[in-house]
């Protein structure tokens, strides 16, 4: 959701001090939220003094939060009746007794997160990175930590469709070896979510200054790595649980995937049957 102030945000982010950037990217990662629950509760989750997003409401030129907060109400009159049902849930969500109040609820935010994916913005964002991905001399996956089975499933899954890919797995410590040979021509997909890991930005960062261009996987527009992307393709991680979940970078990536192998047609066909009698020689399943 983006309209002025979150422009203005966005424009003026790395000028803010460090707990004013955690609010700010608050604001434009919660649009809904910031909408219609009180501005203790968005400190709450934000985890920021309430102080802070009054003083970043008059940073942005506002006389208060509450006229901050009606900027983005009336924004939320604006949207298709989609989001406006997504800001009646939350206000009416129920509480449920026992342990399925934990599935119900990881459920409701899954399905929350994985709708957003059929809207035109993320539909854009990944019509643009597969057209990136299929027009690569090569393509190279990183991930680290929990984002690195998100790399690994793209490095896969796009090699059997005839892909050209490679992925920086980091195994003996060699993960600066094998972007020696990114430059013109080759896209970098970069999936990372809070705490973002040093080395996927330097590694952005490396590959852009050599001339790749990058598709982020991330939870921000506001991200480290965002900024430095050709694509941005935003994923939601947030659940009732300390835990975060990776189940929407997942599904992003197997979107990505289905459009890769359309584009590539008969070339991916090809590819499969070659490695379907590859698997074969090896008898590699039990059926």
């Amino acid at each position: 959701m983006d309209f002025p102030v979150t422009s203005v945000i966005k424009d003026s982010y790395e000028r803010f001090p460090r707990q004013m950037r955690v609010a700010a990217r608050w604001l434009v990662d919660h649009p809904t939220e910031v909408a219609l629950l009180s501005m203790r509760e968005q400190a709450r989750r934000a985890r920021v003094p309430p102080a802070t997003l009054m003083r970043l409401a008059k940073r942005l030129g506002f006389d208060g939060f509450d006229e901050l907060k009606e900027v983005f109400a009336n924004n939320l009159r604006e949207q298709p009746e989609n989001s406006r049902g997504r800001a009646k849930e939350l206000r009416g969500h129920r509480v449920i007794e026992g342990d399925s109040v934990l599935i119900c609820d990881t459920v409701k935010a899954l399905h929350g997160h994985l709708n957003r994916f059929a809207q035109p913005p993320a539909i854009a964002a990944l019509s643009a990175a597969a057209d990136l991905v299929v027009g690569a001399r090569q393509t190279f996956c990183i991930g680290r930590r929990s984002s690195f089975p998100v790399a690994y499933l793209m490095h896969y899954v796009a090699s059997l469709l005839g892909s050209p890919t490679i992925l920086i797995d980091g195994i003996g410590g060699a993960s600066n070896d094998a972007l020696r040979s990114v430059g013109p021509g080759d896209a970098v997909l970069v999936v990372t979510v809070s705490p973002y890991t040093r080395f996927t930005v330097q590694a952005a960062e490396f590959a852009v200054s050599r001339g790749a261009k990058v598709v982020a996987l991330t939870d921000s527009d506001l991200s480290p790595i965002a900024k430095l992307s050709e694509v941005v393709i935003r994923v939601w991680t947030e659940r009732p649980s300390f835990i975060n979940t990776m189940t929407p970078a997942f599904v992003a990536v197997e979107c990505l995937l289905d459009l890769v192998a359309a584009r590539r047609g008969d070339c991916a066909l090809q590819a499969l049957a070659v490695n379907e009698g590859h698997l074969a020689e090896f008898d590699t399943y039990v059926m």
